[in-house]
């Protein structure tokens, strides 16, 4: 007796992308996976910016992640927490989709996706030009993000756009890129060992790739705290970098890069000063990572079932 002909549903690798899954569908799974990471864990980016901030005012100096949350809030208003978030969801859409589409097409072409493998060189590779690329796009909105985030930045700027004038009349366009090679000191280092560590911890707990809410959570919380306590120093010069045009004190508006930066904050403050903000840059990045990695793969996932059914 003849059997009838059984369609088998064919079985996606979840991490090979198929031909068919498409850039922008790439992009805009890093788009929401950005938006979503930043908007969550914004307050205790303002409080880091706060604390890294080098200041000879001793109103101005904020010490410890709670103590410095409630000072904000009840000196300038709970929702001073939250300016300068409307660049972030300018600025973090758009790089974090050239940042995933940078990463899965560098990564491919390295052979980083087959399944039980991990790829070394591929994923620091990736994660390293995926960086370069979205840092290029982002660093103007990062530099407005931090001016609003500064103490009584209210009385100086109305509103995103009159900060980017404000910013551009006064110190030029070079004011939005001074800080660009400091963050990439910073970023490119980042990337690679988040990256890596996330590769490394994903393919631990999920050999098969397949998609796995908990393993993506996990590992990218850990891969984030991990690479942003080893970044710290980096991240507290870029900060005297993109707040400069605003200090009162003459020595660090006369910055003029990373090693100036390293040289007058290691006067001031010696050793300890380069990890100012260590606390709240984890606390941020631990829970960012958690939420970018997993709103990332969950949308890579669900344009993968789309195209399934196509």
């Amino acid at each position: 007796m003849t059997q009838p002909n059984v369609i088998e549903e064919e079985d996606y690798d979840y991490e090979s992308l198929p031909p068919n899954f498409s850039l922008i569908q790439n992009m805009a799974a890093g788009a929401f996976a950005g938006i979503a990471e930043h908007c969550a864990m914004y307050p205790i980016d303002a409080v880091k910016t706060r604390m890294q901030i080098v200041n000879s005012n001793p109103s101005a100096v904020y010490n410890g992640v709670i103590q410095s949350t409630y000072r904000i809030a009840s000196t300038e208003g709970i929702f001073s927490l939250w300016r300068g978030m409307s660049s972030v969801i300018a600025g973090a859409g758009p790089a974090h989709a050239v940042y995933f589409a940078t990463y899965e097409a560098v990564k491919h072409l390295m052979g980083g996706n087959k399944v039980g493998e991990h790829h070394f060189l591929a994923a620091a590779t990736s994660g390293a030009c995926a960086t370069i690329a979205s840092d290029a796009l982002m660093n103007p909105f990062d530099v407005i993000k931090q001016r609003m985030q500064i103490q009584n930045s209210a009385k100086m700027y109305r509103s995103m756009l009159d900060c980017a004038k404000y910013v551009y009349r006064n110190e030029g366009l070079g004011a939005f890129y001074v800080s660009y090679p400091t963050t990439l000191s910073m970023t490119v280092p980042f990337t690679a060992l988040q990256f890596l560590a996330y590769e490394s911890i994903s393919t631990s707990m999920n050999p098969t790739k397949k998609y796995d809410p908990m393993t993506h959570c996990l590992a990218g919380a850990v891969a984030g705290g991990f690479a942003a306590a080893l970044t710290t120093p980096m991240d507290v010069i870029k900060t005297m970098l993109q707040t400069r045009g605003a200090a009162q004190d003459a020595e660090v508006r006369a910055v003029s890069g990373f090693a100036a930066g390293c040289k007058l904050l290691y006067r001031r403050e010696g050793v300890k000063g380069f990890f100012k903000g260590l606390k709240p840059r984890v606390l941020t990045t631990m829970p960012s990572t958690a939420i970018c990695w997993s709103a990332y793969e969950a949308s890579k996932a669900y344009f993968i079932h789309q195209n399934s059914q196509s």
